[in-house]
């Protein structure tokens, strides 16, 4: 998913994601036959799969604060976390408002991390033990981990450590599943060794092109056994959104029958959403984020809304009556045409980022609070004594922290794919290093990031 899978526009990446069509599925004249038939499923995946097969997408860090749909069907969507790049950890700080507003909307919402571990148990086990502790989405919702790159020489070695990964999470109480390419796993791991103790747990991506896509082209389908969703396409909507097709039913786990509303527990996550979704858009006024219905024809003034629009999310500027105004397009919509994502209070807190301690309070106390570390508030807040804090004292909770953090440019490496390790943007990189040509860059070049 690759953080919008950025690093796939590289020949080499496209390599490993897009297949060619399954000679089985070519019809007589030569086009690619699009397999209406779940039979046809079953008979490529040797799994009994999903009558429904529901649509969902995959967020990062590039898709923004707000969980994002590619379509009004869409039931489902997994953010990441953040990840682990040789031992090296870093968060997404999108992660809890994605959980928050996806379930805002009416999603069943998951999670993944970017498992750049090779064969190093030690490093997945402290990557888990940092992140395991921060999951937003509910018990027995799916965790995947996200390993398509930094393989090691061992294929018994990798498969090792992504099964020592897998039992983490599943004894911890969630779903484990597996993201990677096809020929990835072929050459990296020992595929059967991981089905036999996790049947039907790979998440696989497999693209015809880089075409916007919303419905999957199934003579493309990765023929292997064992899969459960289906990445066919990094380019759901214009501009780029992963998108997936649930075949077996997945990811409706963690949530009771399914249903996106009754999830099996409640971290802060998942109630900040369900407050937001109870909340009547009466309530609305300026600082609320809000949805464009997909359903939505026309703004306030009668003039039709274009399609780009639909289903973003925006902030509420000024109200007037029934009418909200847009941040950004500077348009009046009616509160019908909407949906809420996150309340006034709530996208204060994502912006500001600051708590006021309270009567009582303790550094652990708020750092469980909001899922961050006694050390990362140290930090941001330049404490030294973690017990000397005191009542109206304004603390950072998120951010960067200010530690100097650089890379080594190996060979075969691209920016794109570094910044898709690290869970940043090209640009980003090539402010930081004073790079203006983003192809330009050497094997023992330290970039700072």
């Amino acid at each position: 998913m690759s953080k919008r899978k950025i690093f796939l526009r590289a020949i080499t990446a496209i390599a490993l994601f897009v297949l060619g069509p399954a000679t089985i599925n070519k019809v007589a004249n030569g086009t690619t036959n699009t397999l209406p038939a779940i039979s046809e499923i079953v008979e490529i995946n040797e799994v009994q799969a999903s009558e429904v097969r529901e649509k969902g997408t995959d967020t990062a860090i590039y898709q923004g604060a707000n969980a994002q749909k590619a379509q009004a069907s869409d039931t489902f969507s997994i953010a990441q976390i953040g990840g682990s790049v040789h031992g090296r950890l870093y968060d997404q700080w999108t992660y809890r408002s994605q959980v928050s507003t996806g379930i805002a909307m009416g999603l069943r919402m998951h999670t993944y991390v970017w498992m750049e571990t090779g064969g190093n148990t030690m490093q997945t086990a402290n990557m888990l033990n940092y992140f395991l502790p921060k999951i937003q989405t509910p018990k027995g919702s799916i965790i995947a981990l996200d390993y398509e790159d930094g393989a090691g020489p061992s294929a018994q070695a990798n498969t090792d450590n992504v099964l020592y990964g897998m039992r983490r999470i599943r004894d911890a109480g969630y779903t484990a599943v597996l993201y990677s390419g096809k020929y990835y796993i072929a050459n990296h791991l020992q595929l059967d060794r991981i089905l036999s103790e996790f049947p039907n747990s790979l998440w696989i991506a497999s693209y015809a092109d880089m075409q916007v896509r919303t419905e999957p082209l199934w003579g493309y389908f990765p023929s292997m056994p064992g899969v459960a969703i289906w990445q066919f396409t990094s380019t759901g909507r214009a501009g780029g959104l992963d998108y997936n097709i649930d075949l077996l039913g997945i990811t409706e786990k963690g949530y009771k029958h399914g249903d996106a509303e009754r999830p099996v527990t409640k971290p802060e996550a998942v109630k900040e959403g369900i407050q937001a979704d109870h909340t009547p858009k009466k309530a609305i006024e300026a600082g609320y984020t809000v949805k464009v219905n997909f359903s939505a024809k026309s703004w306030s003034n009668g003039a039709s809304i274009p399609g780009w629009v639909k289903g973003r999310s925006y902030k509420v500027i000024e109200t007037n009556g029934d009418k909200v105004l847009l941040e950004g397009i500077m348009s009046w919509i009616d509160r019908a045409s909407v949906e809420i994502l996150q309340t006034s209070t709530q996208a204060q807190t994502v912006a500001s980022g600051t708590y006021v301690v309270q009567q009582g309070d303790s550094l652990s106390a708020i750092a469980t609070r909001y899922n961050t570390t006694v050390g990362t508030l140290q930090s941001l807040n330049s404490i030294r004594n973690v017990n000397l804090i005191y009542p109206g004292q304004v603390l950072r909770v998120n951010g960067q922290v200010t530690a100097q953090r650089t890379y080594t440019v190996r060979y075969g490496d691209s920016l794109s794919a570094i910044a898709s390790r690290f869970g940043i943007t090209v640009g980003h990189l090539q402010s930081m290093n004073g790079i203006r040509n983003a192809n330009l860059i050497y094997p023992g070049q330290t970039l700072r990031y």
